[in-house]
């Protein structure tokens, strides 16, 4: 008996290592100018196009209840036991989509062994969690040591990003138009991170330069007092700005994180021009919206 490891889209697991590690991928969806796919059937680069060049606000949705029934039964039947890694219960609804499977099939398949973890976060935030639990079970850990290995991996991240625009914060209902319409006017660019599952504003600095400058120092120095192991930069449409940070983080640090499009079931939330960089460390992080 092996354990399987299950992640969704928005975990943006590089495809080779997904594929060396045996990670199944349940997608998300996205719906641009009335048409809907899932997020592994876009090119991100012209869906990000469409929408900058529109004006339009896509939206995006959760997996269904079948999606996940398929993706966990199908090693449930062949004997093995299933871990799901997914994106944070107060971000989506896919982990609530995933328990509802859950229980479906522990009804066909009482003995079956199936954990679902709330990662708290999305990007490679969450895929740090989904990598660490599937070298778990690589090393034929049991299904509990591979939920505690990506609990721990949890616990060792950090997402910091900064969006170009407030334009798409405001359109999702994210800041409202007045709050928008002076930080526009101030040029504020908030640098924002995700704590308990949720988006939250970490510090607001005068110019997106000086965000993305501030980011890069922020980096580096949780990687001097915490430890390096991983780290990369998601951009959206600006793969140039996204190396010029992995190149900053360089610089100050030693070490250069590989550079990452973000894909656009988390990215439409903020848009194109947005730039960021997650992050693990050795030591555990204090997640909290001022340095520990």
């Amino acid at each position: 008996m092996t354990v399987r490891v299950i992640t969704d889209s928005t975990s943006y697991v590089p495809a080779e290592q997904a594929t060396a590690l045996g990670i199944a991928m349940v997608p998300l969806s996205v719906t641009l100018g009335g048409v809907t796919r899932t997020e592994d059937e876009v090119d991100a680069e012209s869906f990000y196009r469409q929408m900058r060049e529109t004006g339009e606000f896509p939206t995006s949705s959760q997996p269904s209840v079948a999606a996940f029934l398929d993706a966990i039964e199908t090693p449930v039947a062949a004997g093995h036991e299933v871990v799901a890694v997914l994106i944070s219960s107060k971000m989506s609804g896919t982990y609530d989509t995933a328990l509802m499977a859950r229980e479906q099939i522990l009804e066909r398949h009482p003995e079956a062994v199936i954990e679902v973890v709330d990662s708290r976060s999305n990007s490679m935030e969450e895929g740090f969690a989904v990598l660490a639990a599937a070298r778990a079970a690589a090393d034929g850990a049991s299904a509990a040591e591979v939920v505690a290995d990506a609990e721990r991996a949890i616990a060792r991240t950090r997402w910091l990003f900064t969006p170009a625009t407030l334009d798409y914060l405001r359109m999702g209902g994210r800041i409202g138009n007045a709050a928008a319409l002076l930080g526009t006017l101030l040029q504020i660019s908030p640098i924002l991170t995700v704590v308990d599952g949720m988006t939250t504003s970490m510090r607001q600095v005068r110019t997106h330069r000086r965000a993305i400058e501030k980011i890069a120092d922020l980096a580096a120095g949780d990687f001097a007092s915490k430890g390096f192991v991983d780290a990369v930069v998601h951009h959206i449409l600006d793969a140039e700005e996204g190396e010029a940070l992995a190149t900053l983080i360089e610089e100050r640090s030693g070490h250069r994180p590989c550079v990452q499009q973000l894909g656009p079931a988390i990215g439409i939330h903020v848009g194109p021009g947005s730039l960021g960089v997650v992050y693990q460390t050795r030591d555990e992080l204090h997640k909290n919206t001022e340095r520990p």
